[in-house]
Order: structure tokens, then C-alpha cells, then sequence
């Protein structure tokens, strides 16, 4: 689509779900020039939206997103989901860099795949308009899944989008959204999954434990991903619960690590206060999953000690419990 000779332009917020793409793909339809950009934090997969738009051969880019997300995690003004989802406030904030983005690079519109009550709390329709008023985008923002059941936007009163080329879906169902993808002949379609950590119950207990002991930051909760979680003063310890978990953790390199020589055995981390006391803590408490009587050799970054197995009672008097 053109607009005075000049090819209208659109850029998409993208997780890499089903509807995003099938948002992008209705505006290249219309031959709407769309570029995608997926929100990098610990919370989403980045990895996601960029198969997506590979799949739909359109620009994408990722764009880091853990400093808004996490001064919305302290206190949200619209209030969490069931967990640690901050959903409205971040979708607004989603939308106003977005919003900025575009308007610096010369796009007339920004969009996103969000369906009319898919979600409960964040895409009922006060939802939507919440996000859209405390987002400033109400000139510039389109939802072409659901544009059809909400009144048209000055996207497509100015004519930059034909209205009836767009859609009105809503609710929770995929039915409709699977056919348009055979229908576009998408090679895959993404898991029903709303791809944010911060709605899972486990994953929030833990981030709740790491921002009450003072240790929130981007790196800390990635690690918050894996493994068995243990409170020590001014501390907490992660143990792998997999021979996955524990080549991830080793994998990244963060914290104080710590394993058992020649022994199989979890993988350790220490994060906070790396005193002495906590260090033979966590040894001891690694020790314990171990099939062995030891004494065991524990080696760390700065050296090694020998340790014995903490009781099963006492190893529980440090785990959080998901």
C-alpha cells in the first residue's frame, strides 16, 4: 500500500506467537511494508520472534526491554496477573518504545497480535484501551487480529490501512488463527503458549525470593531459570536438578559456582554474600543429592575444601519450596 506515492511502512511488536504473525502477515497482504521487534529480557524468548519473521521473510530486530520490565516488577500501577506479569503496564511500555522507534525511523503505524479476549485480564477490551491510552500510542497503534470488533482507528480513518482487509477474531480458541496459517502456508505453528516466564507460578516464587533478598538484576534472574533454589543470609544458592540444568548453569558462568570432584553430582551457585559460612552451606547442601558417603572435594573459583552430605531435614530448613 502507498500513501502519496510513498510505500506505507509498519512497525510489529513480535514474541514469535501465532497471532503476531498472522497480524504481519494481513498488513504485507495489503503490501504494507512491516518490520518486526521482539523485547529482550530474561522473561521472553528472543529466539522466538526471530524464526517467526524469518518464516515471513520480513526485517527483524531485537530490542532490550529489562530496565522497563524491571521497574514495572517493583510496583506496577496496574497491578499484577496471577503472578509476577505486570501485563498491562508492560504492553503499554512495549508500545511507547515502540511507538518511539517508529517515529524516529520514519514508520507511519505500529501493530501488535493481541485478540479481544484472549486473556482474561490483559485483552479484555478496558484492557486494550488502558494500554493504549497510558501508552500515548492512540494515533499510531493497530490490533489488526480484532480491528473489525473495535471502533477504527485513525490508522484506518486516514486511509494508511483498509479496514476490510483486517480481521475479528476474539477470544480464547485458535481455530480461525490455525486455518489463516494454512491458509498463508506457514510452515509451523507456534505452541498455544504465552511465552513470558513471569506468568509461571514457579518461576515468579522465585523471582519474588530474588527481589526480597535484594539480588534482582538481568543476569541473576536468568539464572533463576534452573534449578533447586536455597535462602542463605544475604544469599541464595541454585543446584541443578538435570545433567541439562546443570551444563546451563556451568554453561553461563554467573554467580559463585561450585562441584564435586570426580563424583556425579549437582551443579552450584552461590549469588549474594559469598562468605565462608555460606560457601561450606551450599557444598554441603549439593553434597546431600549425591548417591555417596564422602568426605567429598568441592571445587570453586577459589579452590577446593573437603565437605560432608547435609541431612535431608537440614538441607529443607534452606529450600524454597515452588
Amino acid at each position: 500500500m502507498t500513501r502519496d506515492s510513498e510505500q506505507v511502512r509498519a512497525l510489529g511488536a513480535f514474541s514469535g506467537g501465532l497471532d503476531g504473525m498472522i497480524a504481519a502477515k494481513v498488513l504485507l497482504l495489503q503490501g504494507i511494508a512491516v518490520e518486526a521487534v521482539t523485547f529482550n529480557s530474561p522473561f521472553f524468548d528472543v529466539a522466538a520472534g526471530e524464526k517467526a519473521a524469518a518464516e515471513l521473510n520480513i526485517p527483524w530486530r531485537r530490542v532490550d526491554f529489562y530496565s522497563e520490565i524491571e521497574e514495572l516488577l517493583t510496583d506496577p500501577p496496574s497491578g499484577f496477573g496471577k503472578n509476577m506479569n505486570p501485563c498491562i503496564d508492560c504492553h503499554a511500555a512495549m508500545f511507547r518504545k515502540l511507538s518511539c522507534l517508529a517515529a524516529e525511523e520514519g514508520f507511519h503505524f505500529i501493530f501488535s497480535g493481541e485478540v479481544i479476549g484472549q486473556r482474561p485480564m490483559s485483552q479484555n477490551k478496558g484492557s486494550l484501551n488502558r494500554v493504549k491510552n497510558i501508552s500515548g500510542t492512540s494515533e499510531v497503534l493497530l490490533r489488526p487480529l480484532s480491528a473489525k470488533l473495535l471502533p477504527p482507528t485513525p490508522v484506518e480513518i486516514s486511509g494508511l490501512v483498509d479496514r476490510n482487509g483486517l480481521l475479528d477474531i476474539s477470544g480464547r480458541g485458535r481455530s480461525r488463527q490455525i486455518s489463516l496459517a494454512v491458509k498463508y502456508g506457514f510452515s509451523f505453528v507456534p505452541a498455544p503458549a504465552g511465552g513470558c516466564l513471569l506468568t509461571d507460578p514457579g518461576y515468579s516464587k522465585k523471582l519474588r525470593v530474588l527481589m526480597e533478598a535484594g539480588l534482582l538484576s538481568s543476569e541473576n534472574a536468568e539464572l533463576m531459570k534452573y534449578g533447586r533454589m536455597f535462602l542463605l543470609p544475604g544469599a541464595i544458592g541454585l543446584s541443578g536438578r538435570s545433567e541439562q540444568e546443570n551444563s546451563a548453569l556451568e554453561r553461563m558462568g554467573k554467580g559463585f559456582c561450585m562441584e564435586i570432584r570426580d563424583i556425579p553430582s549437582p551443579y552450584g551457585i552461590l549469588i549474594g554474600a559469598t562468605t565462608e559460612e555460606n560457601i561450606k552451606t551450599m557444598a554441603s547442601i549439593i553434597a546431600s543429592y549425591t548417591k555417596s558417603h564422602g568426605p567429598f572435594t568441592v571445587i570453586t573459583e577459589k579452590g577446593e575444601f573437603l565437605t560432608v552430605k547435609i541431612s535431608p531435614e537440614e538441607r529443607e530448613k534452606y529450600a524454597i519450596k515452588l
